[in-house]
């Protein structure tokens, strides 16, 4: 099964460092991030847990809970929290799914659904697709999917900024432009005619004729 946005994120129960949960009620009415992992003690992953964990308050701020996800048990996933930790200073207080049956994987198109075994003797070349984020909303549908080579870090500061983008443009008929931060000039989208956008946003600048610019509508 191939995901694409807009899709319905797929549900399942799994086994956290957090205890069990069912992931479309656990995310609730807000946004979730799931972001996953090829295989604990990783050295890349190590630095991106403990990022993620750093910045944590700034995605609860957005009403968006934070989730991980390796191809390995749970009992696992707890002595690499100590390395993360010695590693970037930071403690992770967010859930981290154990995946050693692959099943998560398999469901979010990381690894292919016909394929057979645990991840007892995979090793984090045979999971490199295993590098995903997903932003997920309170609709249980996907927002965003970006994929990592295992090699790159992520930037979850662009996470952050695609959050707001996406949370925003849910509110208001805008879209936002290349580059955008919080509190720059947003566009109208065509769906909103002059009238109305001068009503709404009080104004708008035409750059093009299928380009109309306003201020960030304020919530």
């Amino acid at each position: 099964m191939s995901l694409r946005i807009n899709d319905i994120a797929p549900d399942f129960t799994a086994e956290t460092t957090e205890g069990t949960i069912n992931f479309h009620e656990w995310i609730g009415d807000g946004y979730a991030i799931l972001f996953s992992h090829p295989k604990d003690f990783t050295p890349v992953c190590t630095t991106e847990l403990g990022y993620m964990a750093g910045i944590a308050p700034e995605f609860t701020k957005r009403g968006a809970k934070i989730i991980g996800i390796s191809v390995d048990p749970v009992e696992s996933h707890h002595k690499w929290k100590a390395d993360i930790q010695t590693a970037t200073g930071q403690s992770v207080g967010y859930p981290m799914i154990g995946d050693k049956d692959l099943t998560v994987a398999k469901l979010y198109d990381m690894l292919p659904a016909s394929l057979s075994g645990t991840s007892e003797g995979r090793t984090p070349a045979d999971n490199a697709t295993v590098r995903s984020v997903f932003v997920i909303g309170p609709d249980k549908r996907i927002k965003l999917i970006l994929t990592y080579p295992m090699t790159t870090g992520r930037n979850f500061d662009e996470i952050l900024r695609a959050l707001d983008s996406i949370q925003l443009t849910a509110k208001h008929q805008v879209a936002t432009p290349a580059q955008w931060k919080q509190g720059q000039d947003v566009i109208v989208t065509a769906a909103v005619s002059d009238e109305d956008a001068q009503k709404r946003f009080g104004g708008f600048r035409r750059v093009l004729p299928y380009l109309r610019v306003t201020a960030q509508p304020k919530d």
